[in-house]
């Protein structure tokens, strides 16, 4: 069955392959052939379009150009409108724009517009203008061209809507005063779209295909669907992808082959839309025949796969049939051997494979023979051997218990003594800490003595500096005061300055211009004497500030010194503190000697026991480890005879069970 899945898988993916990779590379040498012959349709059918689109801008500047147009018009703009020059010159200019209509049956209609909007004549079929188009798109669009032909997309019903009127493109364009250049009339031609329908006829773009005029916004200029005309194109493409040299593109969605031509005259989009289907529809055929061989090749397979079945399978099959036969234990099959190939070697290697098992069951035999008896005399030497170690294991045992409990006891009192050395010398330990501190503590007590001496002198010279201070304090306190007189003087002073400084401006006034010149020094007085006021004032402030300061300050040293004076009395009441505490140390230390003295003797006789527990506990050890030792010999030789006892009843059950076994074997 693997063999056949192979053949199929491979043959058939072979031929996928083939196939599907030659329909794809003529699907696409076809798209592109046809999409260039199309694109040079498209390209000669434009170039016709433009040389269409010439004729009409030529008929333009003929109008434009035209002597007895341009009189007309320039005589109906100084005449009043309704009256009769100016309806018979409009008369004139309609039968004159009546030539050029009848002249070209492609042209539905003319108009002529003054440059406001309003209708100054028309001809043709098509309906007349209405008043006032220059609201209009397109009538601004001919405007903002200022004299240029200006091309006007399609309306379905013309561009003065009628009823039963056919779609109308139009071409419009400025009359300029060919003399000053001014701007006269705008001109519109209606454009049947019968011309593009007959000259876009003949272009087929295959079945589903459609040939299109496209303006720059995307809107159709020119369709076979007349319900499309001036509607947005329905195809999926985008102006920008419309710029590029290259004439053949493909849409967004992928399922139309599009090829155009821009016009130089209009700008408008000649458009091809090719349905990829249609182009690719001739390569199909390659797909069907693709399929046809696939089926072709599976039946192939087929056919493979039955001869391989019946040159590999059967065999095969026999030999396995044969192969559990001899699982169950028939030793006598043989494969008939027909061919010399890898299956006839297969069934010669089982055949042989087989009379060499036959063999080794029969000597397997013989010796099962052999070893049940071996086996039967083994389990009897055995149970004896297992009963006498069962004897010695009990005897052992019991020893090995005496032996343990000294060990034990021996221990236990190895480790109380060994805990009580542990004790001691933590005790020596502590002593020695405790005296190490103690004399820490003598030290400190002796540098305190010192510090407290001291503190007491520094403390008495701090008394003294206060008292001291307060006195200067109080000094100062006076001397402030004599400034506050001083400065009362000085502002009297100021005072009476003042007063003199306004009677000798009052005498300089009365003086006349004789004492203009005592009258400004008696001013300059009078400010100096202003400033020495202000001056005394800043001052005194100042100093009542001092007073106020000096007050607190004599306040603040009264409260201090009752408090330096209990300061004193402390320090000295912890100086005979620790003299005491010198002293009392002192008494300790010695103590703590003679304890340690102590202790140390106990520490030495402590060790003299905790060596005889050791020696003790060793021998005890010793004597149970080796009666445990003998124990273990004796409960493993009996765990070894036991052992023996199985291992012989195992080999008497595994020698019946051989003899079993070999039984089901036909040889």
């Amino acid at each position: 069955m693997k063999l056949f899945l192979i053949f199929l898988v491979s043959i058939l993916f072979f031929v996928l392959t083939v196939g599907f990779t030659s329909y794809n590379i003529s699907k696409g040498v076809i798209q592109k052939k046809v999409a260039d012959a199309s694109e040079q349709t498209i390209i000669q059918a434009g170039q016709k379009l433009d040389l269409l689109y010439g004729n009409y801008e030529d008929l333009t500047m003929q109008l434009l150009l035209d002597e007895e147009m341009k009189k007309l018009l320039a005589a109906i703009i100084g005449l009043e409108k309704n009256s009769f020059d100016y309806l018979q010159t409009r008369q004139k200019i309609g039968e004159k724009l009546n030539v050029y209509a009848y002249a070209n049956k492609s042209i539905k209609a003319l108009h002529l517009f003054a440059m406001n909007g309003e209708p100054v004549s028309s001809a043709g079929g098509s309906a007349a203008p209405k008043e006032n188009v220059d609201k209009e798109a397109w009538f601004k669009k001919i405007v903002d061209e200022g004299g240029k032909a200006a091309w006007l997309e399609t309306k379905p019903k013309g561009y003065f809507e009628t009823a039963g009127a056919t779609p109308t493109f139009a071409i419009g364009r400025v009359l300029k005063n060919t003399t000053n250049s001014s701007q006269q009339n705008v001109l519109l031609i209606e454009i049947s779209t019968d011309v593009l329908s007959k000259e876009l006829t003949e272009i087929q773009m295959g079945e589903g295909g459609q040939t299109l005029i496209l303006s720059p916004d995307m809107n159709v200029v020119y369709s076979q669907d007349a319900a499309s005309l001036g509607q947005k194109t329905k195809i999926d493409v985008a102006a920008d992808s419309l710029e590029g040299e290259n004439h053949n593109i493909m849409n967004v969605k992928k399922d139309l082959q599009l090829v155009y031509f821009k016009s130089g005259k209009t700008g408008w989009h000649l458009m091809g839309a090719m349905p990829v289907e249609e182009l690719i529809k001739d390569a199909k055929i390659i797909s069907y025949i693709t399929w046809v061989m696939a089926l072709i090749a599976a039946v192939i397979a087929v056919v493979i796969g039955i001869i391989v079945a019946n040159m590999i399978g059967r065999p095969i099959i026999t030999l396995r049939n044969l192969m559990k036969d001899g699982e169950q234990g028939n030793l006598t099959v043989r494969m008939t051997v027909k061919s010399q190939d890898e299956i006839g070697q297969l069934g010669n290697s089982f055949n042989e494979m087989m009379q060499k098992i036959t063999a080794l069951v029969q000597q397997t035999n013989v010796s099962a023979q052999e070893v049940l008896y071996t086996a039967t005399e083994l389990s009897d030497a055995s149970k004896k051997t297992a009963t006498s170690a069962k004897e010695i294991a009990v005897a052992t045992e019991e020893i090995a218990g005496g032996a343990s409990s000294l060990a034990v006891e021996s221990e236990r009192g190895n480790e109380l003594t060994h805990n009580i050395g542990v004790q001691m010398k933590a005790v020596v330990e502590a002593n020695v800490v405790m005296g190490t501190a103690a004399s820490d503590v003598q030290k400190s007590s002796e540098q305190g003595i010192q510090y407290m001496s001291e503190l007491i002198n520094k403390t008495n010279a701090t008394e003294a500096m206060t008292r001291n201070m307060v006195e200067k304090v109080d000094n100062l306190k006076e001397s402030t005061r004599s400034i506050r007189k001083i400065l009362e003087v000085l502002s009297n002073v100021s005072k009476q300055t003042n007063i003199l400084s306004l009677n000798a401006t009052i005498e300089a006034a009365r003086a006349g211009a004789a004492g203009k010149g005592f009258m400004v020094v008696a001013d300059e007085i009078r400010k100096l004497a202003d400033q020495s006021r202000q001056s005394i004032e800043i001052v005194g402030t100042i100093t009542e500030t001092i007073q106020r300061e000096i007050d607190e300050t004599v306040n603040v040293l009264s409260t201090a010194y009752p408090i330096f004076q209990e300061q004193i009395a402390s320090v000295k009441e912890a100086d005979s503190i620790f003299k005491q505490v010198q002293t009392h140390m002192g008494g300790f230390i010695g103590q703590l000697s003679e304890v340690t003295e102590s202790i140390s003797n106990l520490d030495a006789a402590q060790l003299v026991l905790s060596d005889a527990m050791s020696n003790v506990s060793a021998v005890a050890e010793e004597s149970s480890a080796t009666s445990q030792e003998v124990a273990s010999l004796s409960s493993e030789q009996m765990n070894i005879s036991d052992g023996l006892v199985r291992l012989s009843d195992k080999l008497d059950q595994l020698s019946n069970s051989l003899k079993d076994s070999l039984s089901k074997f036909e040889v």
